[in-house]
């Protein structure tokens, strides 16, 4: 009878865990979204009760891995020519491409540095300068607008010889912050996070220097939670989801913005009437 007890409730938590991973999304998202999509993850589950295990990594490693059948129900990449080629590929569920938001690059140094950001990219050429951060841009979009900054600037082939990788955008944050780079080139939306706040001072890249990083999600075909992860990809577009990705510096679409004014007046008139 032991035995059979034991047994029992082993399948009794084999089950369990199963039911518990059956309501849990699977999200892929680029590293700028680090502090970002956690925040978003954590508002949602307390919400809704769907909890979202957020995987962060490089755009472009993502890209590959999903086109090789890794388990992801979404992708929230840092540039949405990602997301369009797998719609184009068939992989991607369709009418769920969604543009969420433009990112934005700045220079990074740490607190302690006594290098002026406020001189902007023209401080790179500094002798001080040993070593600069920035994501592999073979695939990693921020890596890649911050080349496209350098270059615009004209001193990425004076300074090529400094920049050291980060796998994405966090890694290279994380050489910065460690005092393994004097200074990054970085997101903004890491930059503006609570937790970086006090550790580091930065300069905002004109936009007009590098092409927008627009950005994109959508839903893969072959998910088996596709009504929850459409459930996630509406949050998205919610007054609460709005204010937080701009309180993290992204800019978002004119569209997206102006639904969520108009949920916030209904929300409003709602509360009047009822008082």
């Amino acid at each position: 009878m032991k035995r059979i007890a034991t047994l029992l409730f082993g399948i009794f938590l084999v089950a369990g865990a199963c039911l518990a991973q059956a309501g849990e999304l699977n999200v892929a998202a680029a590293s700028d979204l680090s502090f970002a999509m956690k925040e978003m993850a954590a508002n949602y589950e307390k919400q809704t009760g769907t909890a979202v295990k957020v995987t962060l990594g490089s755009s472009g490693n993502f890209f590959t891995q999903i086109q090789n059948g890794a388990p992801f129900d979404m992708f929230f990449a840092a540039d949405i020519d990602y997301p369009k080629k797998l719609e184009a590929a068939g992989l991607g569920e369709p009418g769920t491409l969604y543009q969420y938001a433009t990112g934005k690059i700045v220079m990074w140094v740490p607190a302690n540095s006594k290098l002026d950001v406020s001189k902007g990219l023209a401080l790179l050429l500094d002798p001080s300068v040993r070593k600069i951060a920035i994501a592999n841009p073979k695939h990693a979009p921020y890596g890649r607008a911050a080349v496209a900054a350098m270059t615009r600037q004209g001193v990425y082939e004076k300074v090529s010889d400094k920049l050291v990788f980060g796998e994405n955008i966090s890694q290279a944050t994380q050489f910065v912050e460690s005092g393994n780079a004097d200074v990054g080139i970085i997101a903004l939306s890491l930059a503006m996070a609570p937790a970086m706040a006090d550790k580091g001072r930065y300069f905002e890249i004109p936009q007009e220097m590098y092409p927008p990083l627009d950005q994109g999600a959508i839903v893969i075909k072959a998910s088996l939670k596709k009504d929850e992860a459409k459930q996630f990809l509406a949050y998205l577009k919610s007054p609460e989801s709005v204010a937080l990705m701009q309180r993290y510096g992204f800019k978002l679409p004119e569209t997206v913005t102006e639904t969520s004014k108009a949920k916030e007046k209904k929300q409003e008139k709602k509360k009047d009437k009822k008082s």
